[in-house]
């Protein structure tokens, strides 16, 4: 059942990766603006059809994995999104990947399997009392208005950017405690045990609450300061509501060092990959400009004010809301 769920967490990320990607071509090839005609333009475009088929096959996916394995694997198991996003997208801009985004993948990829390796996150039960879910949903849905408050327009961009994305990492989070819950009333009970769960609306209700945080956050300030604190807040919330909600266990004493460890070369492969977005969106707005990491030892694309630093964003509601059509040019 573990390793189920963790394929189905993998196909997932691609899945949500897919999406992202051909969501970003088709948008691409219509005239900047929004509103019905826009959905109805993106409609005719058998890529944008694709991406939502990513879009909701990751859902699916992620349900599946849900169902099949503790939050304390799943989740993690989305950060492969961002990878998967930059290997699909070089190919549909015609364009190859920087050395610096290959370091960012190895980075990603190798952090993911130390820290999970090295946890060995175990569980089986999905349902949790009332008397468990009441704390958890006060703390989630306070952490998140706090984070709105704190996060209030004129304060630095990228303090605003972190802490809303933070706080869509919370929403994530907790989007996928309860769709765990849910869909484990629909294994038990059927589509009627399904529709009379209050978990079904709560997941859906959460998960639209972290789509509008990240989009804020997004909008707030560059993706390196926001990326970073949604993919390793996603995680670490999952872990402590998997184990506060479904008992979920993982390795603790000496195991704690080689976790940090992998903790840190994700972070690492996830800064380095979100300054390699940055490069993606400049060659988008202006084709000119060199997407590829042509020089030896390339560092990896640097920010700067004139240049439009939000990348794809995450389709999950983990977990990780696409990228708004209108949004693109």
């Amino acid at each position: 059942m573990i390793l189920l769920a963790g394929l189905f967490a993998v196909m997932g990320a691609a899945s949500n990766a897919v999406g992202t990607a051909f969501q970003r071509k088709a948008a691409s090839t219509v005239a900047r603006g929004g509103g019905l005609r826009l959905l109805i333009e993106l409609a005719h475009r058998p890529a944008w059809v694709i991406g939502i088929g990513g879009v909701v096959g990751a859902a699916l996916f992620q349900a599946l994995a849900l169902v099949n394995g503790p939050m304390a694997l799943v989740q993690p198991l989305f950060v492969l999104e961002l990878p998967f996003a930059l290997m699909i997208a070089a190919p549909l801009m015609r364009r190859r990947l920087p050395a610096a985004a290959w370091w960012g993948i190895t980075g990603v990829v190798m952090g993911l399997a130390l820290v999970l390796g090295s946890a060995a996150p175990s569980g089986v039960v999905d349902q949790a009392s009332m008397v468990r879910w009441i704390p958890v949903l006060a703390a989630c849905l306070g952490a998140m208005a706090a984070a709105v408050a704190i996060a209030r327009p004129g304060r630095p961009p990228l303090f605003r950017a972190a802490v809303l994305a933070a706080a869509s990492a919370v929403g994530n989070a907790l989007t996928a405690a309860l769709l765990k819950s849910a869909t484990g009333r629909f294994a038990q009970g059927g589509i009627g045990a399904f529709l009379q769960s209050w978990q079904t609306y709560g997941f859906a209700l959460t998960g639209v609450s972290a789509i509008l945080l990240l989009e804020n956050a997004l909008q707030a300030g560059w993706l390196t300061a926001s990326q970073p604190a949604l993919t390793i807040g996603d995680a670490t919330v999952s872990l402590l509501l998997g184990i506060t909600l479904f008992d979920e266990r993982i390795r603790t004493g000496w195991w704690l060092l080689p976790e940090a460890v992998g903790v840190a070369v994700i972070v690492w492969g996830v800064v380095r990959l979100s300054r390699v977005v940055s490069k993606v969106q400049a060659a988008e707005a202006d084709p000119r400009q060199a997407f590829v990491g042509g020089g030896h030892g390339d560092s990896g694309p640097q920010e700067d004010e004139g240049c439009d630093s939000r990348g794809p964003r995450t389709q999950r509601g983990r977990g990780p809301a696409g990228e708004r059509p209108e949004s693109e040019g």
